[in-house]
């Protein structure tokens, strides 16, 4: 009897240690959504109730038979979020909840979701101090409470949000001082329009002083505090007393006359060597950008003697390489050689016009130098002067009639070609505007323009568009250099393709590592790319507008890592949102736009060629995606985006 009590014991207790390990599941996530609907959403939330599983309903992301992400943004949420909601919701990671008109302070249970990565509550009416339960929200990497109504001073508790990217709390009540953050990975950082004083932490003085605008704030990167530079001040008040001797003096006047006569002469010099010489500008931020490649090309001692590149004509090389061969043929051969033209257009300029431009450097790439080059009468055009062409001229004249008969509004037309044993050139259309490339990477000063969602996907149809044509020709037509410098734009921002056609004219030492970063991972031979080849560069083209990186600068630190194994292992964590450029985060409410074009590049940048799309279905998807984000435009009014999955 002893031992039937003891076992019955032992049964009930074994029972009672069941019970607080119950975790909650899909129908408690249920049951907390259906809560939060009926305190806030009313029937502003047109959830299906009678579906046992809320994975299905509008804005409720699930994984693993748990709620992972609840995205409600702009649905007239309002009133006060009670407590007893969000504890149940244990395996959140994504909550936005922004542009409605939730009050009241944040529940609580909030802290709960120790797994939260990102939390949107922007644009409605909370009040209160923040809350000091978010500081021991650990994952956190977004977080914006801008635009409400929280008041109280900023804690140093943020501190404890090492992982924290984002952090805008601009456009609240918030007092005080701001305290020296820490915040190693802080990429996004916004207090303005506050009640803040006191000087800009050291730690903050990085970011623009948008960010501090709007409080009663000094110090960089905003005007100096009241006493800053008063050591300047001591230091001149410690010698006061002490005098200048007179040799002193006459010293410091006769140097300052000297160095006035220098200055007034090298101005003298310069005015009449500019009177004297056509002088031209390089596009830095072209040549610079690792995209842009400069193989070291030496040139030749003739055209260094001209001048070429600084000023002198675009052919200048040409011309001097004909002159100096000493032969009857050379003597001819601007009279024999001509530019050939393709098309039916008006010949407004021929190749001794060419010979007298002027020009500049646009940089160096992978088949050749090019210039833009003002031609007397007005007419700009672009040249580029090719190296390493080794077939002969019959094959030349063949291969390059192929690339000149290809007309398309979204290609760069080539108007004209040279040819003699010493110099091959191509005339091109100038696009005025350069490339994506220098749009995307050069000046990142206070002047540049930020390219928004409209501008980026724009470019991106107008460049799938221009490779849908160039596929259509044949089967075996590729263009075999797609990257981010040969897509041209125009004053308007239309994308241009350029450079196709001509892997086939030059030798294979100009191609080896050509296209490092683009180059599809069964590509051999860089002279013979497929067309899923081409889809494969293009899906990195995408990579690139979408995160802003190019990419032989996305190795973060990680050896060997290319833009789409980079992305991809962002996507894998589920920090979607981190791979976007900030300059796409400004503007516009397109976040489900932007994803759709990711998962776009994301598939066609697949390791096997049979999993990548036709560059058609590819032109197909964006102009779906741009329709619907140009349809639901609304104003932007709220910057950072909700993370996503991968799809």
């Amino acid at each position: 009897m002893h031992s039937q009590t003891q076992r019955l014991c032992l049964f009930l207790f074994s029972l009672l240690l069941l019970i607080p390990i119950a975790k909650p599941d899909l129908a408690s996530d249920r049951a907390a959504l259906l809560a939060l609907r009926s305190a806030v959403g009313g029937r502003t939330l047109l959830w299906n109730v009678n579906q046992t599983s809320p994975c299905s309903w509008a804005g409720v992301n699930c994984e693993d038979n748990r709620v992972t992400g609840i995205r409600l943004p702009g649905v007239a949420l309002s009133g006060v979020i009670p407590s007893g909601i969000f504890g149940n919701l244990t395996s959140l990671r994504t909550l936005s909840l922004r542009l409605n008109a939730l009050r009241g302070p944040l529940p609580s249970d909030l802290s709960a979701c120790v797994t939260l990565r990102n939390l949107y509550l922007q644009g409605n009416l909370f009040s209160g101090e923040i809350p000091e339960f978010l500081y021991s929200l650990h994952d956190l990497v977004r977080l914006n409470l801008a635009s409400n109504n929280f008041s109280g001073e900023i804690s140093l508790g943020f501190n404890n949000l090492t992982r924290l990217r984002t952090l805008y709390l601009e456009s609240n009540k918030l007092s005080g001082a701001i305290p020296e953050l820490k915040l190693p990975n802080l990429d996004q950082f916004n207090v303005s329009n506050n009640l803040l004083n006191g000087s800009v932490p050291k730690q903050l003085q990085s970011y623009s002083s948008s960010s501090f605008l709007g409080n009663s704030l000094c110090g960089l990167p905003l005007d100096a505090c009241p006493g800053d530079g008063g050591g300047d001040i001591n230091m001149n008040d410690s010698h006061k007393g002490r005098k200048l001797s007179g040799g002193a003096i006459a010293g410091i006047v006769i140097g300052s006359v000297l160095s006035f006569l220098v200055i007034v002469m090298l101005l003298i010099f310069f005015c009449r060597k500019k009177k004297s010489k056509k002088t031209s500008s390089v596009d830095i931020a072209t040549v610079k950008h690792p995209d842009v490649e400069i193989p070291g090309e030496k040139l030749p001692a003739e055209a260094e003697n001209v001048g070429y590149g600084n000023g002198s004509s675009v052919a200048a090389a040409a011309a001097a390489a004909m002159v100096g061969n000493g032969k009857s043929e050379a003597n001819s051969a601007v009279g024999a050689k001509k530019l050939v033209f393709f098309g039916n257009g008006a010949r407004v300029f021929d190749l001794e016009d060419l010979l007298r431009a002027s020009a500049e450097v646009l940089g160096k790439g992978t088949f050749g130098t090019a210039y833009k080059a003002v031609l007397e009468a007005g007419t700009v055009v672009a040249v580029k002067r090719l190296r390493d062409v080794t077939i002969s001229e019959s094959e030349f004249k063949e291969k390059i009639e192929a690339v000149g008969v290809k007309d398309h509004e979204t290609l760069v037309p080539l108007r004209a070609y040279y040819f003699s044993r010493d110099e091959k050139l191509l005339v091109y259309d100038y696009m005025p505007m350069g490339s994506l490339s220098a749009l995307l990477h050069g000046n990142k000063g206070a002047g540049r323009t930020p390219l928004n969602w409209e501008i980026r996907s724009r470019i991106a149809l107008g460049a799938a568009r221009g490779i849908e044509y160039l596929h259509s020709q044949g089967q075996t037509v590729s263009h075999g250099n797609i990257k981010s410098s040969n897509i041209l734009l125009t004053k308007s921002y239309e994308a241009r393709v350029s450079d196709f056609g001509l892997a086939h004219l030059v030798g294979p030492s100009s191609t080896p590592n050509r296209v490092s970063g683009y180059r599809a991972p069964e590509v051999t031979d860089p002279r013979k790319v497929s067309q899923k080849a081409d889809v494969y560069s293009f899906g990195v083209l995408l990579l690139e507008l979408l995160t802003g990186k190019p990419p032989t600068q996305a190795l973060l630190n990680e050896e060997g890592v290319d833009l789409p194994r980079w992305v991809q292992s962002i996507v894998k964590e589920e920090w979607t949102s981190e791979v976007f450029d900030v300059e796409l985060l400004r503007f516009q409410n397109v976040e489900e736009e932007m994803v759709q074009l990711l998962q776009l590049a994301i598939d066609c940048s697949a390791q096997y060629p049979d999993k990548r799309p036709s560059i058609s279905e590819v032109t197909r998807r964006i102009e779906e995606l741009r329709h619907s984000s140009l349809r639901d435009e609304q104003p932007a009014v709220v910057r950072g985006l909700d993370d996503v999955s991968s799809r």
